[in-house]
């Protein structure tokens, strides 16, 4: 199941977060490692948005869970179909 998650970071000085951002990209990395994360990347200004392929919805909730303990953040979750999926749904009909 794909996910794209915008994170928006509660607000604070960001040299106040340095330590966590260095953190929460070590998380990421992580995540792209073993293939949970398709891919990770930084908003400009603040923030992050990823695409991760998980298992199930506990699954993206304990992903969400560990993000915001690094960095606490707001999400917002789309669900999404990989090309190949839309495709064939469109085939069959």
């Amino acid at each position: 199941m794909l996910f794209l998650v915008v994170s928006t970071p509660h607000p604070t000085r960001p040299s106040e977060v340095k330590q966590y951002r260095k953190q929460y990209w070590e998380w990421a990395q992580n995540q792209l490692d073993i293939g949970v994360a398709q891919s990770m990347y930084a908003r400009a200004g603040r923030g992050g948005v990823a695409v991760f392929d998980v298992d199930s919805n506990e699954m993206l909730h304990g992903l969400l869970n560990e993000w915001a303990e690094i960095m606490p953040a707001e999400f917002d979750v789309y669900p999404m179909l990989d090309p190949e999926a839309i495709k064939s749904y469109l085939s069959s009909n």
